[in-house]
């Protein structure tokens, strides 16, 4: 490799260093700094640690504290539809990968091409369906649609196809395990790092999810900590010091404050699965 192309790979990656760092770095510094620092003062300047207090404060006091109860709903949110998709996935890949049956391939086709779908093609279809059962506006309308997850299907289909040999499901036939009893004693141990990236992934996916609960959630106190971010944005002085409800002093560092929180569990959840991933890398392997 010559020092020009070392030279032009290392300034490509001090630009996208900058170009993605530069706007966290301000986000992670922004609530330690008031809405005048932010202003007149430097971009990335370090203000004081008890200005995050004051950040805090400021927005409990939207609503009497109603963004703990929008960070309670995502959790609940979150953690039901994870749950519900990993029940859903984990078998569904399973029985695709190790089980030849009428339909298997066209099941598969399917499950690509709803993956590449726009979740806003969706939306609609789904909101008529909840209507239909009369589930709009309560947490199943946003629990259950976020529980269909193809890509976890075809995340565990790929593992168990090529983690998960033949031979010891043949193993366990011939000791006389049933086909439940090789699903839950030798597929899913074995799925660990499978089972630990849906759960990451699908996390992610329903955490960050706006635009469903937009259309099926209406009452505030349902609202998911995304959406509820929205309202309080719109709602107060944080991006619009015109607003008739800028005296309750929340500005661009309570909305800085406001991100950070939002972005925190993502990174917990990222931690945690790093923790799993590297379980059982190696636990299909056969000996030769």
């Amino acid at each position: 490799m010559t020092v020009l192309s070392r030279g032009a790979r290392a300034l490509f990656l001090l630009g996208a260093a900058a170009f993605f760092g530069l706007p966290l770095l301000w986000l992670l510094l922004a609530p330690t700094r008031t809405a005048d620092d932010l202003t007149t003062g430097s971009p990335l300047g370090f203000g004081a640690l008890g200005n995050v207090t004051d950040a805090w404060s400021h927005l409990m006091s939207y609503n009497d504290g109603e963004i703990t109860l929008w960070i309670g709903n995502s959790v609940i949110y979150a953690s039901a539809s994870v749950a519900l998709a990993l029940l859903l996935c984990v078998p569904a890949g399973y029985v695709l990968a190790k089980h030849d049956f009428a339909g298997r391939r066209t099941l598969l086709t399917l499950s690509v091409v709803t993956m590449i779908l726009p979740p806003a093609a969706l939306v609609l279809p789904l909101y008529l369906e909840m209507s239909a059962v009369n589930l709009t506006g309560t947490v199943w309308s946003v629990i259950l649609p976020l529980s269909f997850y193809p890509f976890g299907v075809y995340l565990a289909f790929l593992h168990f196809q090529a983690n998960l040999p033949d031979s010891l499901l043949d193993a366990g036939r011939v000791d006389g395990a049933s086909e439940l009893r090789l699903f839950w004693s030798v597929a899913v141990p074995l799925a660990r790092p499978a089972i630990a990236l849906i759960a990451f992934f699908g996390f992610v996916r329903c955490w960050t999810d706006f635009f469903l609960p937009f259309v099926m959630l209406s009452d505030d106190r349902t609202f998911t900590l995304q959406l509820g971010l929205m309202s309080l944005l719109q709602s107060t002085g944080a991006v619009n010091n015109s607003s008739g409800f800028a005296d309750l002093d929340i500005h661009q560092p309570e909305a800085a404050l406001a991100g950070l929180v939002a972005c925190a569990p993502l990174l917990v959840g990222f931690v945690l699965a790093q923790r799993f991933l590297r379980t059982g890398l190696l636990a299909g392997a056969e000996k030769g």
